[in-house]
Order: structure tokens, then sequence, then C-alpha cells
């Protein structure tokens, strides 16, 4: 059906006409939109709507978008979240990706930008999971793809959307190096080009939850899975083949 909207969105800013021209242009675009001024309001929405995707920027008059994203992936919620800045802040956008964000856009932005990046945000996040050989094993890394659980050594690790993509797509290359290009490609998808400073962040937030893991009842660490070919790429691989 023509009319059905491509994906239900909630744009979050508190400048009236940023929001409303986003709303405007996004609906035109084939989505649903609904629109908050504040972080309270787009937890509300986020709440009552579960909706696909959210654009937030990242200053709002009561609390910053960063906490916003925060409080949603406390209650369990890991809708995507698109974060709007207001400079080009490499903190800003480190800091955003950290708390569970999938991607930013700086302002000032071209609308046809924020369109193409909801989308591959959407794509890489609400495609379908194969139904056979749903496990994923490396090593003592599990991953299940029809409940989207993670777990090393039996510990659940809990991850972004763009996390498990990441992850996803190492695991079944695991022991082949990839590229950031490579990289880029398969798990954010641009489709105009991407910028590859976010994958050196995602592999630095994925070292954070699936190397920074001691043995269970202990305080030995355990073997890191994932590691930089410098200048080629990265790989992971089980601690056994490391030699």
């Amino acid at each position: 059906m023509s009319t059905t909207p491509e994906a239900r969105l909630v744009v979050v800013d508190d400048e009236p006409n940023i929001r409303e021209l986003l709303s405007t242009s996004l609906r035109f675009a084939g989505f649903e939109v609904h629109a908050a001024a504040d972080g309270r309001s787009a937890l509300q929405l986020v709440r009552d709507l579960e909706p696909d995707l959210v654009v937030l920027d990242v200053m709002l008059p009561d609390m910053d978008g960063f906490t916003v994203t925060r409080r949603m992936r406390e209650t369990g919620r890991h809708t995507p979240v698109v974060f709007l800045t207001a400079k080009d802040d490499t903190q800003d956008k480190v800091q955003g990706l950290t708390v569970g964000g999938d991607d930013y856009v700086t302002k000032p932005f071209s609308l046809e930008e924020v369109v193409a990046r909801i989308r591959a945000v959407l794509r890489r996040t609400s495609g379908s999971l194969p139904d056979d050989d749903a496990l994923l094993r490396v090593g003592d890394l599990e991953m299940d793809e029809d409940s989207h659980e993670v777990r090393r050594a039996g510990i659940e690790v809990d991850l972004s959307p763009t996390e498990f993509k990441l992850l996803r797509y190492l695991m079944l290359n695991a022991g082949r190096v990839l590229s950031k290009a490579q990289i880029l490609d398969h798990v954010w998808q641009y489709d105009w080009g991407g910028d590859a400073n976010i994958v050196e962040s995602y592999i630095s937030y994925l070292r954070r939850k699936i190397d920074n893991v001691t043995v269970p009842g202990t305080d030995e660490a355990l073997p890191a899975l994932i590691h930089t070919k410098r200048g080629i790429g990265y790989l992971l691989r089980a601690p056994q083949a490391a030699r």
C-alpha cells in the first residue's frame, strides 16, 4: 500500500524551525513522524509509540540527548538513535556512540543526508536475520541471531543494534582481516561513502564489552578476541588461533 509509512520516527529538537523542517521533510520522504521539544517529552513518546528510530538533538533544555539515550537503554529499549550535533565535535560523537547511539549528523546538515542516514541505520538494524544457523560461535563468544543475545564465557553482553551488527560481521568472517572500507560497506551500508573514524570508534566500544571481561569467579582477564592489523584492518579470532 502506497500510504503505508516507511517507518515511525520520533524527532527531538528544541529549535522550532529545525524541528518543523525535519518533521515536514521526513513526512514528505514517506515516514510517520512525531516530534518533541525536550528530553522528557521524547522519552514519553518513545514509551507510548515504540518508534523504529529516534532523531535526537544533543543539546536539549532539560537533559542532553546522551542522557535521553542512556535512559532509553536502561529500560531495555534498543531503538536506533541518530544524533544531531551542533558542531563537528569528535568528543560529542564519541560520547553519543558510547551511550548507544547508532549514527550522527552535524549541523548545518542537508535534508538529503539526514534521510540517507536514517535509511542506512534502519536497513542495518531492522533487516531480517536468517532462520537457520542462528547461533554463531567464535571461541567462548556466542551470538544468538534470533534472540539478539551475546555472551562471552557465559556472561551476557549488552550491545546496541549497530554494535550487534558489527560483531556479527566480524564473527561471520572470523580469522579474516577486514578493512575499514569493507566494514563501512557491510555494516553501515552508506550509499555515498562514510567516515572511517566511526569504524575505529565502534571497534573500541566492542573491545570494551567483549575483550574487557574477566574469567567468572576470578580477576583473570579473558584473552582478547578482536585484533588490529595496523594499516590493514581488524579481525576477530578465537584465542587458540592467536599464534
